[in-house]
């Protein structure tokens, strides 16, 4: 990478595209170009008290990419902009806002030799029956079980089928909690969710299980805080020769049940919680357990930290939910 220039953080006001640019900002870097969609949306809330050079609409962004804009002058992409609605059922918006997208993004990041990491997901894993390894080999046998995923996938093969991923970094975001989320409406973590309905009923209601195997609550899912997967992102962007797609999770499952106690115990509160039947519409596409395989990862960087459940939801809950919404 050259010794001087702009850093591009495509959804730069969503989640984990603010909280990197906190992060950036930490690091004392300013020359950042926040690339989004911010709409009639609240997560422009995100950008407050954040230092950047300029915010352009994602769609002006690559007109003034094929134009040449910022020839010469980009350092790095952190592309985290996407739809990320799992429920989303236009495949085609999917296919052009988060496959084809990307694909002009890194082909420019080639061409110009600049430093690209994107942002996959753990959804391209489908239900697990295939297991949770990010080795090159396992990518092409999954199969997603909703249009994102698919999307997410898509990208990645087309990464692995051309090489290009010898060149790049993709992370394949687990279940991902934090501040800077609350925009996020239904796609907030549960974490989120429960505080809320703590403060509002005093109890916090989960879906029951439909298959014999996982009682009640007890789904599991890899959760990981907000500010472990900047430092991850920031260690790659430090580490330029480090290249693939990688799994970002915790590589320890927990349980919704253990989830929404962290929260009741971070509130001081007893747990009080309902069991309630699945929606019909979402019980095929379902994920009973996910667990990202971490070995990749920390092959490539051994020394990586992750924050326990207990202690991430503690501090989210404490220095940020109870202190009026705060964000990184």
């Amino acid at each position: 990478m050259a010794e001087t220039g702009m850093y591009i953080v495509t959804g730069g006001a969503g989640f984990i595209g603010s909280a990197f640019v906190s992060r950036l900002n930490a690091a004392g870097i300013d020359n950042i170009l926040i690339v989004d969609e911010l709409a009639s949306s609240e997560k422009w809330k995100n950008l407050l008290g954040k230092s950047f050079v300029d915010y352009i609409h994602k769609d002006d962004f690559l007109k003034d990419l094929g134009a040449g804009k910022y020839t010469n002058q980009v350092r790095a992409i952190i592309h985290m902009g996407a739809c990320s609605s799992t429920t989303e059922r236009n495949v085609e918006f999917l296919m052009r806002n988060n496959y084809r997208y990307t694909v002009d993004l890194a082909e420019y990041a080639l061409r110009h030799n600049i430093r690209f990491i994107y942002a996959s997901s753990a959804a391209t894993y489908g239900d697990g029956a295939l297991g949770y390894s990010d080795e090159n080999i396992v990518s092409p046998t999954l199969r997603p079980l909703n249009p994102y995923g698919f999307s997410k996938q898509l990208f990645d093969l087309w990464a692995l089928r051309n090489d290009r991923h010898t060149k790049m970094v993709g992370i394949k975001f687990f279940n991902v909690f934090g501040p800077n989320e609350y925009h996020k409406e239904d796609m907030r973590s549960m974490v989120h969710k429960a505080y809320h309905q703590v403060k509002q009923t005093g109890q916090v209601r989960l879906f029951k299980s439909h298959r014999p195997d996982f009682k009640d609550g007890e789904q599991k899912r890899d959760f990981i805080y907000i500010k472990d997967c900047v430092e991850v992102l920031w260690w790659f962007l430090q580490n330029p020769s480090t290249n693939g797609i990688f799994n970002l999770g915790t590589g320890q499952a927990r349980s919704w049940n253990d989830l929404v106690n962290a929260v009741f115990a971070a509130l001081g509160e007893r747990p009080r919680i309902e069991y309630v039947e699945m929606p019909i519409e979402i019980r095929n596409q379902y994920q009973y357990f996910t667990e990202a395989d971490t070995k990749k990862l920390l092959r490539a960087n051994p020394q990586q930290h992750f924050t326990s459940l207990e202690d991430a939801v503690k501090d989210y809950v404490t220095n940020y939910l109870e202190a009026g919404e705060l964000t990184l």
